[in-house]
C-alpha cells in the first residue's frame, strides 16, 4: 500500500470510529452525547485535540485531523507532499506512543546542527529511519497517543 493510501485508509477508520457509537446513557455527564466504541482510535482525545463536534464529523474532517496527526497543517498539505516526506510522517504517525512532532523536530534540528547543514527530504527520512533502528526513541515517555493499539 503506498503512503497516501496509507492515510487515507486512516481517515476512513478514524471516520468509522466516530460512527461506532450509541447515545450517552450517563445523565450525570451531558459532556459528550455518545458513548463511542471504538476499534481504532482514541476517539474522545481525538475530538478534544482537533475540536471536533461529534454531530459534524464528516470524512473531510477525519482527513483533516489525521493530516494534523502526520505533522501536516492540512489533508492538501499531505496529499502534496514529497515520498520521503510522506514516509517521515508514516513513521512519525505509526511510533506516536515513542514520538511527538515536537521531539523528531529537535532531534533533526541537533543532527542538522551538529552536522552544519540543512538537509533534504531524503537524507531527512534516513536520519529518522536510523534513529528508529537504533531507538533513540523509546515510549518510557509519556505522549499523548491517538491510536488505541499503542497504548
Amino acid at each position: 500500500m503506498n503512503t497516501i493510501d496509507f492515510f487515507k485508509l486512516q481517515s476512513k477508520n478514524l471516520l468509522k470510529d466516530f460512527k461506532r457509537r450509541k447515545p450517552n446513557s450517563d445523565k450525570q455527564n451531558n459532556t459528550w452525547k455518545y458513548e463511542y466504541e471504538p476499534q481504532y482510535f482514541d476517539v474522545l482525545l481525538v475530538m478534544i485535540n482537533f475540536n471536533l463536534d461529534e454531530e459534524k464529523l464528516t470524512l473531510m474532517k477525519a482527513q483533516h485531523a489525521i493530516a494534523k496527526m502526520a505533522g501536516f497543517e492540512k489533508w492538501t498539505t499531505l496529499i502534496k507532499a514529497s515520498e520521503p516526506d510522506l514516509k517521515i510522517a508514516k513513521l512519525l504517525y505509526e511510533n506516536q506512543h515513542k514520538v511527538d512532532e515536537l521531539m523528531w523536530l529537535f532531534y533533526l534540528a541537533e543532527v542538522e546542527e551538529m552536522n552544519q547543514t540543512k538537509f533534504d527530504s531524503e537524507t531527512k527520512l534516513a536520519i529518522c529511519e536510523d534513529a528508529f533502528d537504533r531507538e533513540y526513541f523509546d515510549d518510557s515517555v509519556s505522549i499523548d497517543c491517538y491510536l488505541l493499539n499503542k497504548k
